[in-house]
This record gives structure tokens, sequence and C-alpha cells, in this order.
């Protein structure tokens, strides 16, 4: 969900709705854009945003914020537009300074993005994985400053020393002087005269790093995690950057997640539906639960076995999962099988749609 969008308008809620309101909402769009039901183009992509506006609305201390400052405070982020820049002095380097005068002070090291991808099991229940990834170390061998044991370093003739090369350019509004980093020497002012053969003369080398991953239990498609200091190393004595992780959850072939709930369908023939049954259903713990079906059962109608979801990722206790009747109407029939459905529809007679409201109430309660 990006920052102009309404998390009301996304789940098409009033701002007066109630939690369960919200809940049934954001069910019913989940399961419409779900990627595992809906392959059209978008539909992740909306699926994404629904659940950004769930986040923000499901949560009472979220909300209350979005619904006094919007978006700014609601995501957590400073209200204050110049607070949560650095300020005056920050904007005044940014365009006045130039690259190469806060290449003098410490620098903070590249953040890096990996992708790491999950069996739905293991997004449920957690899991511990390896992770390969390369990032820019500072040298140990020359200890970041490019140049071999004993070996010195000279001035650079392309800036003089000063690190920084200095253009002065014509505008509409006069001249004005462009400064930047110095590309010969990187923005130190020296170069060195006996390279390191480790890293060539850069101070820095890239290798290749291998890390465990603990995945908390409950964690979604599409959830980062982050690991503080695994990313490039600063320059000039500056601290390290982030590694984030983006977990991809592969599909299940009999489970949809919507939430912290999962969805079974659960086919059922005609004489089930019609007689009632009792069935075994298969739960993500790997046993089975016996479910009765009531006779008369309709398609579509949904049963629900509580704690058999997915965990809450910050709580205890689990989600529900959900049942939902499928009945499969049969491609290929024997000639006994013809006979008797035969016999059973001139016994039953052509069935009636109940008169109670009209066809448009029916198909909005259907769907509310």
């Amino acid at each position: 969900m990006t920052t102009q969008q309404d998390p009301y308008s996304v789940l098409a809620v009033d701002r007066g709705a109630s939690p369960e309101d919200i809940k049934r909402a954001f069910r019913k769009l989940a399961m419409e854009y779900h990627p595992d039901r809906n392959k059209n183009d978008g539909a992740e992509a909306r699926f994404k945003e629904v659940n950004a506006a769930y986040e923000v609305l499901s949560d009472p201390e979220k909300r209350a914020r979005y619904d006094r400052f919007g978006h700014t405070e609601a995501g957590g982020q400073g209200f204050s537009g110049f607070d949560s820049m650095g300020g005056f002095g920050d904007i005044f380097d940014a365009f006045f300074r130039g690259t190469a005068a806060r290449r003098a002070g410490p620098q903070r090291g590249a953040d890096l993005e990996a992708r790491l991808t999950i069996d739905f099991e293991e997004a449920i229940f957690g899991a511990e994985k390896e992770i390969n990834f390369q990032r820019t170390e500072r040298c140990t061998d020359c200890r970041g400053k490019g140049q071999a044991a004993g070996g010195d370093r000279t001035p650079c003739t392309a800036c003089d020393g000063s690190g920084e090369i200095r253009r002065v350019q014509q505008s509409l509004f006069g001249q004005y002087v462009n400064v930047a980093a110095c590309t010969t020497c990187a923005g130190e002012g020296s170069i060195a005269t006996d390279p390191c053969k480790t890293c060539r003369g850069h101070g820095a080398r890239r290798v290749k790093v291998t890390r465990n991953v603990k995945v908390p239990p409950g964690i979604e498609h599409g959830s980062q995690l982050r690991f503080a200091g695994e990313g490039d190393s600063g320059a000039y004595g500056g601290p390290s950057g982030n590694l984030y992780i983006e977990l991809q959850v592969k599909p299940h072939d009999r489970f949809t997640r919507v939430d912290r709930d999962l969805v079974y369908e659960l086919p059922m023939n005609i004489a089930q539906a019609a007689l009632g049954t009792t069935v075994q259903v298969p739960t993500v713990d790997g046993d089975a639960f016996e479910l009765e079906l009531q006779p008369g059962t309709q398609h579509g109608e949904i049963h629900t076995i509580k704690g058999r979801g997915v965990p809450h990722l910050r709580g205890s206790g689990r989600g529900n999962l959900l049942v939902r009747t499928h009945l499969v109407t049969p491609s290929k029939l024997s000639n006994d099988q013809k006979h008797l459905l035969e016999q059973l529809a001139k016994s039953l007679g052509t069935p009636e749609m109940p008169e109670e409201g009209s066809l448009f109430e029916r198909i909005r309660d259907a769907f509310s």
C-alpha cells in the first residue's frame, strides 16, 4: 500500500467500521486476490495492498494514529519532515557541499537484499535455514588502506589531493560550481603507489558469507527479516549496512492461507451432501480431523476447526482451519448411475428458489 492510499478505501469500509467488519472485509478481499487463487495480472500487488491496509486497521494503536495523523504516524515515522531527514544541516550538505565533502566523515555501508524460499509448513511452524550471499568487507591485509604493508600513498594529480573535482557551469541563474568526488582516487585525495595485492588497492573486497536464518512461526509471504550489520562494510570507519531477507513461501497443494486462518476445499458428491456423512479432513499438522456433515449440506458452506490454523507471529495461540464444502458434479457416469440419477431427478422434481428477498438481496447476502 503506497503512502497515498487510504486503508479504509483499500478494504472498502467506513471509518467507523468495527473490528469484525474490518476483518470480514479483509478476508473477502484476501481470498479474492490471493496469488494461489487469482493468477490475473496485478492480483499479487493488490493482495499486498490489502494486507498492508489490514495491518494498520487491525491494530488499535496504529489505527488511532492513522485516524489522527494520517500515513506518516501510522507507519511509525516521525511526523516532522525535517526531523526525519536529519534537519536543515543535511539538506544543506546534499545540495551545496557536494559528494566529496560528505566523504570526509564515516560512511555507513550499503544495505543488501536477498530472497529466501521456504515451504508452506516452514512458514507456519518456523524453521532454521541457511543462506549464502556476497558482501563487501574491509580488506584485512591492508586494513582498508588499499596499499601494501610499508607502502606510501601519493597525492592524486587529477584533483591535486583534494579528493574532489570542481566544475563551473553556466545556467539561467548565472554561474554555479558543481562539486563531485574525484573518480581517479575515489575521493581519497591520494593513490597507493604499491597497491594491496588482495584488494588491488580498493581497500575492500567481495566475500562469500553463509548465515543461519531463524524463520519465526507464522511468517507471511513477502515478509522481510532484518539482520543488522550484515550488509556491506562502511567506509572511513563507518558502520556496516543491514541485510534484508525477503521470504518467498511456496504454495500448498491443499491449503490456502488467509491472515491467520487456513482454507481447505472439501470435495463432496451429491449423495454425501444430501444424506450427510463423516469425513477425515487433513490438517497442516499432519494428522486428520473427523468432521461430521449434516444432511442437506450446501455447496460453499464453511465449517470451522478451531486452533488448527497459523500461529500468531507476535503472540500466543493459532488461527482456525476453515473447511469449505465444494460440490463436485461427475462428468462421466455409468449406465446404472445415469438410471439412478434419472429416478432421483423425477422424484425430487424441479427445485424452486426461495421467495424471501429479491435476487439482488440474495446475491448481496451471499457475498457479505
